[in-house]
């Protein structure tokens, strides 16, 4: 025997997903009933509508932005059917008190009602015809027009992968930057101040989409702050006894048995007919008795603290430098000493007397001194951006990594963001942006890859990563027959409130966006050799909207632009 999602089962037996559900809350009459069946009305045809959508709108503020807009059309159109309706019911209730007190004086002596011939002549009318065109009245569907509408913009709305994407997003950011559930529902982020706040069922809906990924680390964070809500008077749809069945099978499998008890027992008291519960508790307290027996130990209450950030560990994942990285994302442990800083310089360049350049150089700033990471300030104006982003809104798509075996792209998780490609022939300022980038680095850009423009949404990032191919991937730009990545070229196109710098892990260096401004490293030394040091990410986007655009830069052509040096390491 075993406790699994579904309480205390027979080892093999699958269980379902939505542990801790038995089926749908019965619905409840009462003076609210009408807005009750609106609601619900809504609800189903939000349903139906999110059915046949596009997945993975989360992944771009850009994109997101037009939500806001198709929200409030349907607002507008929500309150015209809701208008209508109570058109509608006017009427109707309009009839209902003719007709009531008609009735009352019919009723009363029918047949000296009747014995005048105008009564008599009226009720043959009333229930020949006027009775009809009520029943027409009441047969009038005022929702016609909102589902028309509804129907026209289903295609942009998200559907359940962006909400879950998004709820992920959250617990990424809560990771990275270390904010506890409750800052977080409270709408507390570093720096912003906003009135944007979870709910208790938002905080259970975080959590079992936690849960339902087998992620009990997050479950038991979200849970228990829906707990802590609910215990502190707020309202919520969802019942004590659902988030303490997911809790206490949460708590559980994070090895915690004294407070997994101590969860199943208020769930007892609660629900003492809980289906699972006292199966549950029977269990735990089995196990925890065996365990001290084996261990030699006494039972020790469990801790009257509150779980929080750093009750349990985080589990390991796939990310050797993650806690390195993450550091350096909330600003810690950047290793930009005295003496370094004092070999950085700030210098007019000009391109190696660059025509283009000579006249008005271009602002030149060092941001690290080995490897050598520079930043460009003033390249890219305002409107350059604007026409950037304009070109390349209509044609995002989730932004894709190269399969280091085969060289095709495909998606990733550890890359949450839309891109876009711009060739330099559709557009004037593509063009020149292309001719810029040459200008300034020196190097050809007539064997680079097209300019990607890059928008990150909720929580959007790109884990550590090299941009060149190693030697374990040869393949990896075979098809392009330009070799290796040897430069890369970072346009920042937007100011990022809180978050979304750029991150070297490996010597801890930040380099944070700043609009208009351009960072270049390169990518292998002269030898041909990948510079290792160079791995990189880009920190989860906290608040705010963070866009870029990259020019990856490849060997080829570049044979006396960067002639080879004396070293492997040159």
């Amino acid at each position: 025997m075993k406790v699994t999602k579904g309480g205390v089962q027979q080892l093999g037996v699958k269980q379902s997903k939505e542990y801790g559900r038995s089926g749908p809350e019965p619905l409840i009459v009462t003076e609210q009933g009408r807005m009750s069946k609106l609601l619900l009305f809504v609800s189903s045809v939000l349903l139906c509508c999110c059915r046949t959508t596009r997945a993975e709108i989360f992944t771009s503020i850009g994109q997101m932005t037009d939500l806001i807009y198709t929200e409030k059309e349907l607002v507008q159109s929500l309150r015209e059917y809701i208008k209508a309706e109570e058109s509608k019911l006017a009427a109707v209730k309009s009839w209902a008190n003719k007709l009531d007190a008609l009735t009352r004086v019919s009723t009363a002596d029918p047949e000296g009602y009747l014995a005048h011939p105008v009564n008599a002549y009226k009720l043959m009318k009333r229930l020949n015809t006027e009775w009809s065109e009520l029943e027409s009245l009441v047969l009038q569907n005022p929702a016609d027009g909102f589902v028309s509408n509804m129907s026209a913009h289903r295609q942009y709305f998200p559907d359940e992968e962006d909400e879950t994407g998004a709820a992920k997003a959250l617990m990424r950011l809560q990771d990275t930057y270390q904010l506890d559930s409750e800052a977080f529902s409270k709408g507390k982020l570093p720096g912003v101040h906003s009135n944007a706040v979870l709910t208790v069922d938002d905080c259970f809906d975080m959590g079992k989409t936690a849960y339902n990924d087998a992620d009990y680390y997050h479950a038991v964070l979200w849970l228990q702050q829906a707990l802590k809500q609910l215990d502190d008077g707020e309202e919520a749809v969802v019942s004590k006894a659902d988030i303490l069945d997911y809790l206490s099978y949460s708590v559980y499998q994070m090895g915690d048995l004294p407070r997994a008890i101590e969860l199943t027992r208020r769930l007892v008291a609660i629900d003492p007919s809980h289906q699972r519960a006292g199966g549950n508790l029977r269990y735990f307290e089995q196990l925890l008795m065996k365990q001290l027996r084996e261990m030699n130990q006494d039972y020790q209450p469990p801790s009257e603290e509150p779980i929080q950030l750093g009750t349990y560990s985080r589990p390991k994942d796939h990310l050797p430098e993650r806690e390195s990285y993450e550091a350096l994302c909330r600003g810690e442990g950047i290793q930009m000493t005295e003496a370094r800083r004092s070999r950085l310089f700030c210098r007019y360049h000009d391109g190696k007397r660059n025509p283009r350049l000579l006249l008005k150089p271009v602002k030149e700033e060092d941001e690290w001194d080995s490897p050598h990471i520079v930043r460009y300030l003033d390249s890219l104006s305002d409107e350059e951006v604007e026409k950037i982003k304009e070109l390349a809104k209509p044609r995002l798509a989730r932004a894709t990594v190269r399969d280091p075996k085969t060289g095709v792209l495909t998606t990733a998780n550890y890359r949450v963001s839309k891109s876009a490609w711009l060739e330099g022939e559709e557009d004037p300022v593509i063009d020149r942006v292309n001719q810029r980038i040459e200008d300034i680095t020196g190097l050809t850009v007539e064997t680079a890859e097209l300019l990607q423009v890059a928008n990150y949404g909720v929580g959007g990032q790109y884990e550590p990563h090299f941009d060149f191919s190693r030697k374990d991937e040869p393949d990896a730009f075979k098809r392009l027959g330009t070799g290796n990545r040897v430069a890369t070229y970072l346009n920042y196109m937007s100011d990022v409130e809180a978050g979304g710098a750029t991150v070297f892990p490996d010597f801890g260096a930040v380099i944070w966006p700043r609009k208009g401004t351009s960072v270049f490293w390169y990518n292998l030394f002269r030898s041909g050799e990948g510079d290792y040091r160079t791995r990189h990410a880009a920190c989860p986007v906290l608040v705010g909207s963070k866009w870029v655009s990259n020019k990856w830069i490849h060997e080829r052509g570049q044979e006396f632009r960067r002639p080879c040096g004396l070293t492997e390491v040159d």
